[in-house]
């Protein structure tokens, strides 16, 4: 592996206008696809294999042409000072309303909320639901001035008019603040470690073009694929974090080679084939992690990983192509300012220091590595504590703030219906083959309806053939509740004898419902998914250090950095701690996705680390110094970069916490925690301390393993040569600083 990626940043350096074009020439194509590519039609949330989905599958095919996928503004009308919305004026300003909203270019329906009995018992709201021809994503902007207009004019009665539903969802995409918080922030740490303009612009400049590429290519495939908008968001975030990253490391090798003497194109060829290693192998855990997340079954998860896998791989590739190939550009320029002094006056750099930061904290947790293991531990422990209580949901209206109209219409509905209200269960009955389909029907709804925890119970209505019926199902409880899930199980816990008194089966589904089988088929897979990700994750490092200790230690520290950083989640979102100075005005149940995909985004960054800062650990080890010793050396060649790209990737990650989606702003907290603990806790004290302690052991093999396994030379030993065996090429392009 060494040697071929030696060669590859070789001949990169070489042959670098060739691989500048030639990575501009795949960023202008992927540019063009995307601007020609059909716009992308947002696919509905769906999630094979469990009963909601089933429900609702059934009702697209018994009920056609129902526009189930139609997006809908359920409008709410409260009166003022103790009147009711019967009373005269206020009900010709309701009715004045309807009228407006009924004629808008792309509106399907509306119901009249006097004749559906759309109003509270104490008259003081009303409600209508408008139903579109297409959906969320399909309304253009006419459609919305529209509904934004007429809610206006109902306002000007003195009604407090507000609206919720998908149709009143914002869709103008990530508005960019994130990414520029998190390169402005990177910009920064990049030029305080290395101290040159080049350097800290060089692995900026390359993640935003692995980004650019990635982006398009994504834009270009979301709509053959339908893809959501989530999977660009989460391969920025990713794209960028590992990007800089990736960047950072061959650069900081290349200087840390040219400060030994090496000729530039010599210094960019073994950290291409040391660095470079490490960055494949850290690359490959974060794709196995990502690609990972499509064993669990949710479209939705499916997209997200393979499209943030796919940014990493460009990233990769970036960073052993086209980064060499821009060292070639600027192969002094990279190095400090006192460097490039000294190589003017015919000097050489100086070499790294033997004394630094990080061998200074390797000392003093090898003095100690008892106790450093313990506090972190404990520490790591009582933030995981939380995790105990943690529920999982998918946060609505409730969720969002109470600036905006969805939020206030929301609480309009639960204060003038009832909490339970802004949640209705959906009952699907198949008659289909029964005597009396309207008989069945009406034993499933008094069964239902006389279930405790259910307020009411709308009257069936049947599709065309008569052979199936829909009613709805009102709980006493929030829709985020406990006894709202509590109640869907009851239900269905009585489904067989139900289904034995009215000869016909039945269904739940609707948004309830469906976040109530996604959280548990979440739940479910978790394990499954660990084991399969882990498993091959600790495989792979087996390969990498040729240790049976290292990768158990690796995975051991992981789980203990993502259980942390889920405690961490909890306590802001859903206990409310701290939640006001994110912006998280409503607390709850945490995102039913959200424990999987932390866990796949967390155990693939985690390696990153340990690869990054144990294979230089390895590395000295290989090379003969003593188990003690090589740890030092680890922390005097890496902390410092280590930290860095934690930093970079806290920065990155954080920008997404002033997202206006809930989930990317759970997601943005959930990762900077993570990356914040894993990288200073796990890897920058639990990994020397327990190294400290393992000693020889640390390295044991079995000799048995040993031979079956591959070697890859992830150290470069085979490249090791003496410092300044390679001249100074006498190329002009490298006199430029």
């Amino acid at each position: 592996m060494a040697a071929f990626l030696y060669r590859m940043g070789r001949l990169a350096f070489r042959r670098r206008w060739t691989v500048a074009l030639v990575w501009a020439a795949v960023l202008a194509a992927v540019g063009l696809a995307s601007m020609t590519a059909p716009e992308a039609e947002e696919e509905p949330f769906s999630m094979p294999g469990i009963e909601s989905q089933e429900a609702f599958d059934l009702m697209e095919e018994r009920f056609p042409g129902a526009a189930a996928d139609g997006a809908t503004a359920r409008v709410v009308f409260v009166s003022s000072n103790g009147e009711k919305v019967t009373a005269g004026k206020n009900k010709e300003a309701v009715e004045a309303a309807i009228a407006e909203l009924g004629d808008g270019a792309q509106v399907a329906s509306i119901v009249d909320p006097y004749e559906s009995g759309a109003v509270s018992e104490d008259g003081s709201t009303a409600y209508t639901t408008v139903t579109y021809k297409v959906d969320a994503a399909g309304l253009i902007d006419v459609g919305r001035s529209h509904l934004d207009e007429s809610l206006e004019h109902a306002r000007d009665s003195g009604l407090t008019v507000e609206a919720g539903g998908d149709a009143m969802q914002d869709m103008g995409g990530p508005s960019g603040t994130a990414e520029a918080i998190g390169i402005s922030v990177a910009a920064v740490v990049l030029l305080i470690t290395f101290d040159s303009l080049a350097a800290a612009g060089l692995p900026l400049l390359t993640a935003l073009i692995g980004v650019g590429i990635s982006l398009f290519a994504i834009t270009a495939l979301a709509g053959p694929l339908g893809l959501a908008d989530t999977t660009s968001t989460v391969a920025i975030m990713l794209g960028l974090a590992v990007g800089i990253d990736y960047a950072l490391f061959i650069v900081s090798r290349y200087r840390e080679e040219r400060a030994k003497g090496r000729a530039a194109q010599e210094a960019v060829a073994l950290a291409t084939g040391t660095a470079g290693s490490a960055v494949v192998f850290a690359g490959l855990t974060v794709v196995i992690a990502l690609a990972g997340l499509s064993v669990v079954g949710i479209p939705m998860l499916t997209e997200m990983g393979v499209g943030a896998a796919g940014a990493v791989v460009v990233g990769v590739l970036i960073a052993l192509t086209l980064v060499p190939a821009f060292l070639g550009f600027w192969p002094n320029a990279i190095l400090t300012r006192k460097d490039r002094k000294a190589r003017r006056a015919g000097g050489t750099p100086r070499e790294t220091r033997k004394v630094n930061g990080g061998t200074r904290w390797a000392s003093f947790v090898l003095r100690r590595p008892l106790l450093v293991l313990l506090a972190a531990v404990a520490g790591l422990g009582a933030l995981a504590l939380p995790m105990t209580d943690l529920q999982l949901g998918m946060p609505g209206d409730e969720a969002l703030s109470k600036e905006t109209t969805q939020r206030r219409a929301y609480d309009a509905l639960a204060e003038g219906f009832g909490p339970g209200f802004n949640g209705p269960l959906t009952v699907v009955v198949d008659a289909k083959g029964t005597g009396d389909p309207e008989a069945a029907a009406e034993t499933v709804s008094e069964r239902i309806g006389g279930t405790e925890g259910v307020v009411s119970v709308s009257p069936a209505q049947f599709n065309e053939s008569g052979d199936t019926a829909v009613f709805s199902v009102v709980p006493t409880t929030a829709p985020t509740d406990q006894e709202t899930k509590d109640l869907v199980n009851t239900i269905r816990g009585d489904r067989p004898d139900i289904e034995s008194e009215s000869g016909a089966a039945f269904e739940v589904t609707g948004t309830t419902a469906m976040n109530i089988d996604v959280s548990e088929k979440v739940q479910s897979a978790l394990v499954p998914y660990l084991l399969v990700v882990v498993g091959l994750a600790v495989t792979l490092l087996l390969v990498v250090f040729r240790s049976i200790l290292v990768p158990l230690k690796a995975a051991a520290g992981f789980l203990l950095s993502v259980l942390a950083s889920l405690g961490a989640v909890v306590v802001v979102f859903q206990q409310g701690h701290g939640a006001d100075l994110l912006g998280v005005e409503t607390t709850g149940p945490i995102m039913s996705l959200m424990p999987i995909f932390l866990v796949g985004i967390v155990f693939g960054l985690a390696m990153d680390y340990e690869v990054f800062l144990v294979s230089r650990m390895r590395e000295a080890y290989v090379h003969g110094e003593r188990p003690a010793q090589a740890v030092t050396s680890g922390f005097q060649h890496s902390a410092r970069v280590v930290v860095a790209a934690a930093l970079i990737m806290i920065a990155v990650f954080s920008g997404f916490i002033g997202d206006s989606d809930a989930m990317i702003k759970m997601i943005g907290f959930g990762l900077a925690s993570a990356v914040l603990l894993d990288a200073f806790v796990v890897r920058m004290a639990i990994v020397p301390a327990v190294l400290a302690l393992l000693g020889e052991r640390a390295w044991w093999l079995p000799k048995w393993l040993d031979r079956i396994l591959p070697r890859v030379d992830v150290e470069g030993e085979a490249l090791i040569r003496p410092a300044g065996a390679e001249a100074e090429p006498a190329d002009k392009d490298l006199a430029r600083t």
